[in-house]
């Protein structure tokens, strides 16, 4: 069954339809929601919410662009949202700050695998890992990011610094125990 299939039967609520559709988003999405959640129970309630709100609108995708994107985007601003409620902490650093953080060596990534990788963004502070995961993986400006959690782009910016020197020290302390 194509997705365009599954859209027109989800559209018409046909429940099989719904299930073949969370069966094969689902994986992919709930690894969305881990990268904003504090643990796993809270990554499965942004899900289920997401998909509630995917299977509302689907009538307004128009099939133009992206089907897992734009369940992405839905994802990702249900998992903000969820957050938001939360009150998320964001910190300001100023201009000369953000020019003495310093640059990780090429060579510091060599041993580092995906998963180790993406352990050190989860064990970020909240606003770091948000908006890390926002700006550099998920690809959002920081102007976009701003909109979408209500904060100043220099907020943004300045949170991600943080997270980037976080993650580089991290990173660096972690070569030196493995040399």
């Amino acid at each position: 069954m194509t997705d365009h299939e599954l859209i027109k039967g989800c559209i018409q609520k046909d429940a099989s339809c719904q299930r073949k559709l969370f069966e094969q988003y689902a994986g992919k999405m709930l690894t969305v929601c881990l990268r904003y959640a504090t643990d796993a129970t809270e990554a499965e309630d942004m899900l289920q919410e997401a998909f509630i709100r995917i299977f509302s609108y689907i009538h307004q995708f128009k099939f133009e662009g992206s089907f897992e994107g734009w369940i992405r985007r839905i994802v990702v601003n249900t998992a903000l949202k969820l957050l938001q409620k939360k009150r998320i902490s964001f910190s300001e650093i100023n201009e000369q700050q953000q020019a003495n953080t310093p640059k990780i060596e090429p060579y510091a990534y060599t041993n580092l695998g995906e998963e180790d990788l993406m352990k050190l963004i989860n064990a970020l502070p909240e606003g770091y890992r948000i908006v890390f995961n926002l700006n550099i993986i998920e690809g959002y400006s920081h102007e976009e990011i701003a909109k979408m959690l209500d904060i100043q782009p220099s907020t943004s910016r300045s949170q991600l610094v943080k997270a980037r020197k976080l993650l580089q020290n991290q990173i660096l302390e972690l070569q030196k125990i493995a040399v």
